[in-house]
């Protein structure tokens, strides 16, 4: 079957037939065309350095930053958490020693917070020292993505460290119990 004469302005649509075999033939060469992953595959997660003041936190393979991630801590950022309800993130040597994938935030790693360390200064100062600091995403409740975004550009917890959702699945992937965990101001 010939196809109809060119009109200017005119572009004559392709027989049925046509556009099966088409799509054979371009399919394969725009798989090539996938986004592909940037950064390499880790391995092993040696620690975890979390930076407070650039709201960052790394993992660590080989003594290389193999990830980063934008986190938000404590509404009260500035300073090293020294009692329950102070809304501070602890500062220091720690390690992540267990997680939850049933907890209030989407999944949450603990930090083993309080060391004796901050139990020592805390019995000095009389106050409880407070616990249960984790890395976690957002809250389970919230499931307005719009909602959901707002979260990422503020600091929110009680003295926790937060990152999406997304991210918190990598890390609980690639994160193992026992890894130890360096917060510094």
């Amino acid at each position: 079957m010939p196809f109809p004469p060119l009109k200017f302005g005119h572009i004559p649509a392709a027989p049925a037939a046509v556009t099966p075999f088409v799509l054979l033939l371009v399919l394969p060469l725009l798989h090539g065309c996938a986004a592909r992953q940037t950064t390499p595959e880790i391995e092993r997660v040696d620690s975890v350095v979390v930076r407070k003041a650039e709201r960052r936190l790394e993992l660590i393979e080989d003594g290389q930053v193999r990830r980063e991630y934008r986190i938000a801590l404590g509404d009260q950022p500035v300073g090293h958490k020294m009692q329950e309800g102070d809304e501070r993130t602890p500062e220091g040597e720690y390690v992540l020693d267990w997680r939850n994938p049933r907890s209030s935030y989407y999944k949450s790693i603990h930090v083993s917070y309080p060391n004796a360390r901050d139990r020592a200064a805390a019995r000095a100062m009389g106050v409880d020292p407070g616990g249960m600091i984790m890395i976690h995403g957002r809250p389970n409740w919230l499931t307005s993505a719009r909602v959901a975004r707002e979260y990422d550009d503020r600091d929110w917890t009680d003295g926790c460290i937060a990152v999406t959702n997304d991210e918190m699945d990598e890390i609980w992937r690639l994160v193992k119990d026992g890894t130890p965990i360096r917060i510094l101001p």
